[in-house]
């Protein structure tokens, strides 16, 4: 900080800001070193001094929620923030389907007419990449309107929507998400390199782009570019429409980040803000050939990682993967993985298995994931009685030509929506997939094949985009899962800086390459 340096605030303390009621809440910017801050808000005060990097910090403690309020901060001069909220806080992250706005999701003017809720506003993250990890990013609070709603994230909205009917308080959503963005981008790197789990994926990474000729795909980019416009105005002039604009490789990767980049830029920054609760949306990125195999590792430190850096245990809940169509295993395995990190403590998953698009990979049906996401944090977070969860397998017993699979979340039984439970198949030690038939006894599904007569493995729903129809009395689908642990034949991902042009529903491929 330069000498004279009047004291300022990090861009998410500003107008219309959200800050997390009932919990230890902090207030921080940065003034001349040795400086004495004073802080006001909601008829208290709190003092400062700024340390000799300028940097102060207070703590404001179980904050009752309502407003507005004006925080002020006063030093050599003074800056005010006004229309401040108390309520509840959630940070919502990931790639295009946390980033999808209200106004690409189903029923977009109906939600667009009721969206009459000041109460609900949104902070996003608009700042990119960085080699290093910030201390400020660019962004700014929205107030939710009919006019507004539609820049707010539509999982995150319909989530905060429930729980501000449910509570009756203030919702801050902040939106920090960027499209196609792998999960390496969204955590430190310090953090994935000293994980022994991920060394294989550093070692498959540093082979692919070492096969990666600079030159080459800077020249066909630049070669694509050049006949762009031809063929654009040929398409035209046949009522076609134009193939997409090439993207320039570099800047693309600039987007997606390096790892960590993402963190750097547009997590770091938000730290230690004062939140209730995270929400994640990714593994699209993260589906291609064997950089699936580690997403069960990246999964669980992200959350780890980021647990730490905020100094507490806050909840932290995600979107499984929908249904879509992705041939092949990666798909599967990352919703296993997203299966698997519910290991952690206060977690949660909300299963979309039923509510994707097999043709588009933003399925527009977000009212589903964000009530979801909300059952979760209402029957947990908020100590709610509701169901918090499609079922999941809680263990199997074989019995004879049997396979005895036991499920969680099942009060009041299992059920199977439109007809005979589908979407199961069994293998014996040959590891040979067959049909299986399926019936219910409560909280079980007892499976087995006439092909089958020893079988010792069971899937359920195992496809990309799967026929399958378990339910519990709540309505909530069950999760895709295996019983057994074979390895997957997967090639390496293949190094692509540049994805190919594409438009329409095509797009459903591109995301995720």
């Amino acid at each position: 900080m330069s000498a004279g340096a009047a004291v300022r605030l990090p861009a998410i303390f500003s107008d219309h800001l959200v800050l997390q009621r009932e919990a230890k809440t902090p207030v921080w910017g940065w003034a001349d070193p040795g400086e004495e801050v004073t802080v006001s808000l909601a008829g208290r005060k709190q003092v400062a001094k700024a340390g000799a990097d300028g940097k102060w910090t207070v703590w404001f403690e179980n904050l009752k929620a309502g407003g507005p309020h004006d925080l002020s901060v006063k030093a050599g001069n003074q800056v005010d923030v006004k229309d401040v909220m108390i309520g509840e806080v959630w940070l919502g992250s990931g790639q295009s389907n946390m980033a999808m706005a209200v106004n690409r999701a189903k029923d977009y003017e109906a939600e667009k007419a009721a969206a009459t809720t000041p109460e609900i506003r949104q902070f996003l993250v608009s700042s990119g990449v960085s080699p290093v990890a910030k201390d400020d990013c660019v962004g700014k609070w929205t107030v939710c309107s009919p006019e507004t709603v539609g820049g707010f994230s539509a999982t995150a909205y319909f989530f905060g929507r429930e729980i501000h009917r449910e509570l009756k308080v203030p919702v801050g959503l902040i939106n920090s998400s960027v499209g196609g963005t792998p999960i390496e981008s969204w955590i430190d790197a310090g953090a994935q390199q000293s994980a022994p789990a991920l060394k294989g994926f550093f070692e498959e990474r540093a082979r692919a782009r070492a096969a990666v000729d600079p030159a080459a795909v800077k020249a066909k980019y630049e070669k694509d570019l050049a006949a762009w416009p031809e063929k654009a105005k040929a398409a035209k002039a046949e009522g076609k429409s134009a193939p997409r604009k090439p993207r320039d490789p570099v800047a693309l990767l600039d987007r997606k980040g390096d790892v960590g980049g993402l963190f750097n830029g547009k997590i770091a920054p938000l730290i230690p803000f004062g939140i209730r609760g995270a929400l994640w949306y990714q593994g699209e990125a993260n589906s291609n050939g064997t950089k699936a195999l580690y997403y069960e590792h990246q999964l669980p430190l992200l959350v780890k990682d980021w647990r730490a850096r905020w100094g507490y245990e806050f909840p932290f809940a995600w979107a499984q993967l929908p249904n879509f169509t992705k041939p092949g295993d990666g798909w599967s395995l990352v919703r296993e993985a997203e299966l698997k990190t519910l290991k952690l403590p206060k977690t949660g998953m909300a299963v979309t298995i039923d509510v994707g698009d097999p043709k588009d990979i933003h399925p527009k049906n977000k009212q589903a994931v964000g009530q979801r996401l909300a059952k979760w944090a209402m029957g947990t977070v908020y100590g709610g009685k509701g169901e918090t969860s499609g079922p999941l397998p809680a263990g199997h017993e074989i019995k004879g030509a049997e396979i005895v699979i036991a499920f969680s979340h099942a009060k009041g039984g299992l059920k199977a929506n439109d007809g005979e439970l589908k979407g199961f198949v069994v293998a014996g030690e040959d590891k040979v997939w067959k049909p299986a038939a399926a019936r219910i006894e409560g909280s079980k599904v007892i499976v087995s094949s006439a092909e089958v007569p020893q079988p010792v493995a069971a899937r359920y729903a195992w496809k990309d985009n799967p026929v399958c129809n378990l339910y519990n009395a709540a309505g909530l689908p069950a999760s895709p899962f295996r019983t057994d642990a074979w390895a997957m034949q997967l090639e390496p991902a293949v190094a692509k800086p540049k994805p190919k042009p594409v438009r329409g529903k095509a797009k459903a491929s591109a995301e995720a390459k």
